[in-house]
């Protein structure tokens, strides 16, 4: 972390993008990552949450070091098939998807992670850089800024 950026989360005027990590989780830096799946591990990876509702082809469990499997947080068959990763449909499916995390206990776990104050990382599948776990980030974010 940058000086300028460490002394104003320490001086009480966090800075904008961290302003809901700083608020919720007392100065605690929250760290979000999204990661396809098909990379390989990193140590700064932190908790390495699979959060698609399929398991990757051709990728063996120990191959993926997966900590968690939240297949739950995944988006339904119906609006993955609907949104097809097509980029005009994107606000679209971000906004389906969101209502149907609404209520959504894998959601709960994520969030426990994070006020943890643990680096998530969220892995993915799909080639496209419109995915699930890209929109889930968004969410998470959301959640933690208000609080």
């Amino acid at each position: 972390m940058g000086k300028e950026l460490l002394g104003e989360v320490l001086s009480g005027e966090p800075y904008p993008a961290l302003k809901s990590s700083s608020a919720q989780l007392g100065w605690r830096l929250t760290v979000i990552k999204v990661k396809r799946v098909y990379e390989p591990p990193s140590e700064d990876d932190g908790v390495r949450v699979l959060v698609d509702r399929l398991w990757p082809r051709g990728l063996s469990r120990e191959s993926a070091k997966v900590d968690l499997w939240l297949r739950d947080v995944a988006p339904s068959d119906e609006l993955r098939r609907w949104f097809g990763h097509d980029p005009s449909r994107w606000d679209e499916f971000k906004r389906r998807y969101f209502e149907e995390l609404r209520g959504n206990r894998a959601v709960d776990k994520l969030l426990e992670l994070l006020r943890s104050g643990k680096t998530v990382t969220l892995l993915y599948a799909a080639r496209s850089p419109y995915n699930n776990a890209v929109a889930l980030k968004e969410y998470l974010e959301s959640l933690l800024a208000k609080g």
